[in-house]
């Protein structure tokens, strides 16, 4: 068979052209897709940025805190995101700010426990064990916001995060109509806290489809397990006036009048001497 290069050339254009829209479409759903990347991102901020608390201050009374986990280390070295996480939850909790703390986070397996580990440390801090609620479900930040909602039946906390990740935390929350404020604590100083935000914005991508487009759900929904407010303490009852001025309410009805029940006071078993020893 004689060659045709013709039908050759004819040939090689046509799978040019052919690559050539493949190409251009490619580029063109590349263009579409990071522009949609690019505009949830800055949405997610611009959505969340009048329920984002900066300073502790400014912090009103509530009842629930929810403090989102992550792994106490990186290597050997203490996380900075869950070291500003946990000091956070800690001078609310000496401020009187935050009654009770819902610690949310992975316990996927057995040598891994982010909510036993924060407990751990509220713990040292003087928090309460009755002051604490943990979520060992809290898988990601979806699983954590819409549980503290659906199984700790509370639709009004604080969250504790950082700011980048209050912002995601804070479309859940809106999406679930819970009403939540987020304090946004300080991350790292270092280049690692860069990767971490270009991270978070393939995250918010995925938060979208999934709260928009998927209908995604926790991955582990049960019966509810409703925070119990700590008991406040009971008001001790307020004495009846005394309306006669020569009753003394401490003396005894039946004592001789003439005598002063005050006058010779008992001792106190705590206050009396020791007899010491010769």
């Amino acid at each position: 068979m004689k060659f045709d290069s013709h039908i050759f050339r004819s040939y090689l254009l046509k799978a040019y052209k052919k690559l050539q829209g493949f190409l251009f479409g490619a580029f063109l759903v590349f263009l579409v897709g990071s522009a949609a990347v690019i505009a949830i991102d800055y949405w997610v901020s611009w959505q969340a940025e009048d329920r984002i608390i900066y300073d502790i201050d400014k912090v009103p009374e509530l009842e629930v805190a929810v403090v989102l986990g992550t792994s106490k280390y990186l290597g050997r070295t203490l996380n900075d995101y869950y070291k500003h996480r946990i000091e956070a939850a800690i001078e609310l909790f000496d401020r009187e700010k935050v009654d009770q703390f819902l610690l949310s986070g992975d316990n996927a397996h057995r040598s891994y426990n982010e909510p036993w580990t924060m407990k751990r440390d509220l713990l040292k801090a003087g928090v309460p064990d009755e002051r604490i609620n943990l979520d060992y479900a809290g898988f990601r930040t979806l699983d954590s916001i819409v549980r503290a909602k659906k199984i700790f039946d509370t639709d009004n906390f604080l969250i504790i995060t950082q700011k980048f990740h209050c912002e995601r935390a804070l479309l859940i929350a809106s999406s679930y109509d819970i009403h939540a404020q987020c304090l946004a604590v300080s991350g790292p100083t270092n280049h690692s806290g860069k990767t971490i935000r270009l991270r978070e914005v393939f995250a918010r991508t995925k938060a979208f489809l999934d709260l928009y487009i998927i209908g995604t759900t926790p991955k582990f929904l049960g019966p509810k397990e409703p925070i119990q407010p700590s008991p406040k303490p009971e008001s001790l009852p307020i004495p009846s006036p005394i309306t006669d001025p020569n009753v003394n309410p401490i003396a005894d009805p039946n004592a001789n009048p003439t005598e002063n029940p005050i006058a010779t006071p008992s001792v106190s078993p705590i206050l009396e001497p020791a007899e010491t020893d010769v």
